[in-house]
């Protein structure tokens, strides 16, 4: 049974549906440690409220990003962390984090990646007006939004839509697919080379 860190700085919307997902037994892995940047995130008092094992860990307490990076590399280390899963965890992570972790920190954006990389990807979608938005989850490397991609899902936009009413069903596919990808890596069916990612 893998390991699953959670990293989050907000509600937790994603972390919820991964956690749903492990409860019902779709995942094969349990939620060994969720940390957050934030003392006040709502997916951190969530994690708490669940009994599950939840740090907070403050930037200010250490001298720069690699620094507080080497703090969250022990932490998983210790907790013997396979996966480490970014939902909504609005730091951008050391080259150190993603080397310690390679190939196996995922996280979920707002668009169909490579579009609208970066904050607002909803915004984005709605400004250029592309007829289709969705969301992807890849992995991580060291560029922002540019790790190979597991898994993508698809929303219609339509002429009404507002940036609240795009996000909301792009975040309804968050919560199915991100879950799904967490599950093929659990039952290493995941397979990666180069840019591209295999699931057996």
């Amino acid at each position: 049974m893998k390991k699953i860190a959670v990293l989050l700085s907000g509600r937790g919307s994603n972390f919820m549906s991964i956690k749903k997902a492990v409860d019902e037994g779709k995942i094969n892995g349990e939620i060994a440690v969720v940390i957050s940047n934030k003392a006040d995130a709502k997916g951190l008092e969530f994690a708490k409220d669940s009994d599950l094992n939840a740090v907070f860990v403050n930037p200010k307490d250490f001298e720069g990003r690699e620094a507080y990076d080497r703090e969250l590399i022990r932490i998983l280390n210790e907790k013997g962390v396979d996966l480490v899963c970014l939902a909504g965890f609005m730091r951008i992570i050391s080259p150190a984090f993603v080397k310690a972790f390679q190939n196996r920190i995922i996280n979920i954006h707002p668009s169909l990646l490579p579009s609208f990389k970066g904050l607002d990807g909803q915004r984005q979608a709605l400004e250029y007006g592309v007829k289709f938005s969705g969301c992807t989850v890849h992995f991580v490397d060291e560029e922002m939004d540019h790790g190979a991609i597991i898994l993508q899902a698809v929303v219609p936009v339509n002429q009404t839509d507002t940036e609240d009413s795009l996000s909301a069903k792009i975040l309804k596919e968050e919560h199915r697919i991100y879950p799904e990808a967490v599950a093929l890596f659990c039952d290493d069916r995941i397979r990666v080379e180069g840019r591209r990612v295999f699931i057996d």
